[in-house]
């Protein structure tokens, strides 16, 4: 009959425990974002639109001027 191999055991809960616990963190980084998201949802977006418009205008109006 074959030993056991302890470390292996260990080293699967351990890996089990860091997974629940990023999980976790996830779920609850998720739910802040959502919350912030949903109070500024209808702001962010046009602002992320705008500075990349304004990106992309800034750049063609540099090449041409120089």
């Amino acid at each position: 009959m074959a030993k056991p191999n302890y470390a292996f055991e260990k080293r699967q809960r351990d890996l089990a425990k860091q997974k629940k616990k990023e999980e976790k963190r996830l779920k609850k980084a998720g739910s802040k974002d959502a919350k912030v998201q949903g109070d500024a949802g209808g702001q962010a977006q046009p602002a992320e639109t705008g500075d990349a418009a304004a990106d992309a205008g800034g750049a063609a109006g540099g090449d041409g001027g120089a």
